[in-house]
């Protein structure tokens, strides 16, 4: 399936489709409480997350690029595990937040999980971190049509359906993710929410409000949008 169509049919990852969500919202106040967007999550050793300071992004991509690199992602840019969306300023000229970065939201409710008929994709329960065992994938391609946020695509190359995994071999090594490493904005922060003095923890205790992206769908994620105060 032709990934272009497969977004424009389902209307995920659109300029249209976001138009109601925290990219364009210019006041702060109009955003979600942060208690709205944690209600009903289940208890991990880790809760790893990212937030996403929506406008201190630039669209520079270099996080595109450094994932890309990181994990063989085809030069495809249709194929992708993060990507960051030009969103333009469409109910507010002052609005500062034209970029969006997407990822997969590591969802604690993940409808990628429920629906896939060989248990390829399933989710750690030490930390959440949702996966593909690509050994499994038969590539029928049913998780992808069932993420709301069109976090996945299907890689040739490895006959496997792929997508974001928060870098997990990374943090195994002690490392952050490749994409706010190379994010010289500090754009992108990722951390353990179960840890009290980590700089994600910090930054919800400190922040008015956050947002997730289609909370209607009930996935509970773990990627939250905010902006600087």
């Amino acid at each position: 399936m032709n990934r272009r169509y497969f977004v424009k049919g389902l209307g995920t990852i659109t300029l249209y489709s976001f138009l109601p969500m925290p990219a364009v919202f210019d006041n702060k106040y109009e955003w979600d409480p942060f208690e709205t967007t944690t209600s009903g999550k289940p208890e991990k050793k880790h809760n790893y997350a990212m937030i996403i300071v929506q406008d201190r992004c630039i669209g520079c991509k270099a996080c595109e690029v450094a994932c890309k690199a990181a994990w063989n992602v085809p030069k495809d840019p249709e194929l992708y595990r993060t990507k960051v969306l030009y969103t333009a300023r469409a109910q507010s000229y002052s609005s500062k937040m034209t970029w969006l970065p997407v990822l997969c939201n590591q969802c604690d409710n993940a409808p990628c999980v429920k629906v896939c008929p060989t248990r390829a994709s399933f989710k750690r329960e030490e930390d959440g971190i949702v996966l593909i065992r690509q050994d499994k994938c038969m590539g029928c391609k049913t998780c992808m049509l069932a993420c709301p946020y069109d976090a996945r695509y299907y890689n040739e190359n490895i006959h496997s359906v792929d997508k974001c995994t928060f870098c997990l071999p990374r943090l195994k090594e002690g490392k952050t993710t490749a994409c706010v490493e190379s994010c010289y904005k500090n754009a992108r922060i990722f951390g353990d929410l179960a840890g009290p003095e980590s700089e994600v923890s910090k930054i919800m205790k400190e922040a008015v409000a956050y947002h997730t992206l289609k909370p209607e769908e009930g996935t509970l994620c773990n990627v939250y949008y905010t902006q600087d105060v």
